[in-house]
């Protein structure tokens, strides 16, 4: 089993919630409340009434639970391409077909360990009380919101959205691996064996971008479920009522609202995941090969 791919993707994944997370944070509330006219406005209002601190609300748990969400999907994928390649024999590289599902099957994986964590965080984000408009917030903080959730909704309520989640990091995720495999592999020159850093980069954030592209619609049907009811009177019964109501309401250009900033935020954030896997995995490889 590579080992090396989960302390790697641990790694790469917290120090990319520290690059996107204010983003992330306006694509959560531009997704959410009606009150934002766009990007440019929720990022004026954010700061004239919360202040800088209101791109991080939250931020702490998201950290902790990353870490451990992308050491599960980075440790998921390079395992999962190791299995099939041992099942086609030893020496066949892996197809892209391989590829695809391995990704598919990392995306899925990680999310009952990311949702409890995600749902807080949109809660949190969506939170734009604060001492200066001199209303009291709902919940004080990360521990305070986990707890009042699993008090007043059950341990199932830390599960909402857990569904769209899956179909959202599923398809992305395979989308997203298919992507980054696909540009280093015609980036690097034959006979290299490890792609150069401009290449790693510029791959990761096409594939951020590409996998967000594929994931957006359902992020949107995500955060609406994972805030359902928070303000008052529950909207939806499910997932598909959710996206029913979503379109007559609102056309399907909903599902594409937040598409730019995520797209924006995309690029970056995985231009750093990637570097930072790429390097940690690369030292702990050749560390475990070193004679003692």
């Amino acid at each position: 089993m590579h080992f090396a791919d989960f302390f790697a993707g641990s790694f790469g994944g917290a120090c990319g919630v520290a690059v996107g997370y204010p983003l992330d944070t306006v694509k959560v509330r531009i997704q959410t409340q009606k009150q934002f006219a766009g990007i440019w406005h929720c990022i004026v209002t954010t700061i004239k009434k919360e202040g800088v601190h209101g791109f991080f609300k939250g931020m702490a748990l998201p950290i902790t639970t990353i870490s451990m969400t992308s050491s599960v999907v980075f440790g998921t994928y390079r395992n999962c391409l190791q299995c099939l390649a041992q099942i086609r024999g030893i020496s066949a590289p892996n197809s892209k077909l391989d590829v695809f599902l391995s990704g598919l099957a990392a995306g899925v994986a990680q999310v009952s360990v990311m949702s409890p964590g995600d749902l807080v965080k949109v809660r949190l984000q969506c939170q734009t009380e604060s001492k200066r408009s001199g209303l009291k917030p709902r919940y004080s903080g990360p521990m305070h919101c986990l707890l009042s959730v699993a008090r007043d909704e059950g341990i199932s309520g830390l599960y909402r959205g857990a569904l769209p989640l899956a179909f959202r990091d599923g398809p992305s995720f395979a989308t997203y691996f298919l992507t980054y495999s696909t540009l280093c592999s015609l980036l690097t020159p034959a006979g290299q064996k490890e792609t150069e850093w401009t290449a790693v980069l510029l791959s990761g954030g096409l594939a951020g971008t590409a996998g967000w592209s594929v994931g957006t619609p359902m992020d949107v049907i995500k955060a609406r479920l994972q805030m359902d009811g928070v303000r008052g009177e529950r909207r939806y019964r499910g997932l598909v009522h959710c996206v029913t109501e979503t379109i007559r309401n609102e056309g399907p250009g909903i599902f594409f609202r937040s598409l730019g900033i995520n797209c924006l935020r995309a690029f970056p954030v995985n231009m750093v995941v990637f570097a930072v896997y790429e390097v940690s995995v690369r030292v702990l490889r050749s560390a475990s090969v070193e004679p003692l």
